[in-house]
């Protein structure tokens, strides 16, 4: 059957996107985690990557379009001459709504989309109760993906009216689940997310289960409109495609070495975790990876660094004071440093000691590459060097851990131990940034 595709939900403040280019045109072959399109919110530009393989058809919406959140813009079809009807226009949320005619009025509240691969979101626990009263920062829900748990800010003040889906439910993402009043409603609705009647008692939050596929067969396939490197020397490859072979621990070196062609996507990664032991890494690449160091720190230090920021400089975007405090860990007047989160990247500028001056850059060369993988379940990680020196930040308990690699000849050895002690530092003692 048809596979919708919808403008994703980048953000809770969302409530459309640009489409800035199409990279499948309507009839092309599409297999799981090719890049269809990059969408542009007010934060950053992407890649929306497929969630299933076929054929691009029925597509409604052209470059430079915007469109709603939850709008759907294609679909991908099992042939590419299928007709496939034109996607029907949403309700004024943008967002698919549960058949209902008693729903009171108020901002509706969507399942979020919190990362790329992601479409759906397991409704782990309701944080508010019916009718009490919340504001636009507290806590309305907590919602399982296949990375981490989070809980999800109400993002307008009000009082919960509608509770539209149940803990234990995995819901769509772009499905609206709560609506928010304006004043306190007269009567509260509460039901699952497939608009049957509520049971007496939602049940317990229980973890998803995990699916287990077996893995195909290695498969190599000879290169067709994807290029086979880069000039560089530089691996390509998906955000989505970096995230699967971080999280599983698995070396895209080998794909080179396979003879894959790049860009690599979602599904390499399958050929990658089915490739036998023997197919090992070009000979460079060991030493590439010849500079690793790990370091211990408590997370309280950022963690109330950043609620004073918040509260006394009004500095919200954590990822732009990590960037300030990273970057003038090296030795640099001005640098460029990358911020790596749910397989998104941000450049910022950091052009001096003041964290205020830190900005956002469009394109740049980084000095140095930050991947938070806090938000995840990953304790430890040995990857190897790229472009640029790469600090990565893990949960370590209730501590953090950071994680240092370089290629060689990025930077030498006392370097490193200098960049990796006055980061850990910085990060221990924000304040020491200050000074």
């Amino acid at each position: 059957m048809p596979l919708d595709v919808i403008m994703p939900a980048l953000g809770m403040a969302q409530e459309s996107g640009v489409i800035v280019a199409w990279h499948k045109q309507p009839g092309d072959a599409v297999a799981e985690g090719d890049v269809l399109f990059e969408v542009e919110t007010d934060k950053a530009t992407m890649e929306v990557e497929a969630q299933g393989a076929g054929f691009l058809t029925g597509v409604v919406a052209s470059d430079g379009d915007q469109v709603p959140v939850g709008d759907v813009i294609a679909r991908i079809t099992d042939t590419a001459d299928e007709p496939a009807e034109a996607p029907q226009p949403k309700d004024d949320t943008g967002a698919a709504q549960p058949a209902t005619d008693d729903l009171p009025e108020g901002q509706t509240v969507i399942m979020p989309t919190l990362g790329m691969a992601q479409d759906s979101g397991l409704l782990v626990a309701w944080m508010v109760e019916p009718g009490a009263k919340v504001d636009a920062d507290d806590p309305l829900f907590e919602v399982e993906t296949d990375k981490s748990t989070v809980e999800v800010p109400a993002g307008v003040s009000g009082y919960l009216a509608a509770q539209l889906a149940e803990a234990g439910e995995d819901v769509p993402t772009g499905q609206v689940i709560a609506i928010i009043s304006a004043e306190a409603p007269a009567q509260t609705v509460t039901r699952s997310a497939k608009g049957a009647a509520p049971a007496a008692k939602a049940p317990e939050p229980q973890a998803a289960p995990k699916e287990t596929k077996a893995k195909p067969a290695a498969k190599l396939e000879s290169p067709k409109a994807r290029q086979t490197s880069d000039p560089t020397g530089r691996i390509l490859a998906s955000p989505k495609a970096r995230r699967l072979a971080l999280e599983q621990g698995l070396d895209l070196y080998r794909l080179v070495a396979a003879g894959v062609s790049q860009p690599f996507h979602a599904s390499d990664i399958e050929t990658l975790a089915a490739m036998p032991d023997e197919v090992a890494a070009p000979a460079g690449a060991a030493a590439a990876a010849s500079l690793h160091l790990t370091a211990d720190i408590p997370a309280e230090g950022f963690t109330a660094f950043m609620a004073w920021a918040t509260e006394t400089a009004g500095m919200t975007d954590g990822a732009a004071v990590m960037a300030g405090l990273a970057g003038r860990c090296l030795d640099k007047a001005s640098a460029v440093v990358a911020v790596e989160a749910f397989g998104q990247r941000r450049l910022f500028d950091v052009p001096g000691p003041y964290l205020s001056a830190v900005t956002p850059v469009d394109d740049a060369t980084p000095n140095l590459i930050l991947r938070d993988l806090r938000a995840t379940r990953i304790s430890g990680l040995h990857l190897g060097g790229e472009d640029a020196p790469v600090l990565s930040l893990t949960t370590s308990g209730t501590g953090l851990t950071l994680t240092l690699e370089a290629a060689q000849g990025q930077i030498t050895p006392a370097a490193t131990l200098s960049l990796l002690g006055d980061f850990a530092g910085r990060m221990e003692q924000p304040l020491r940034h200050l000074l």
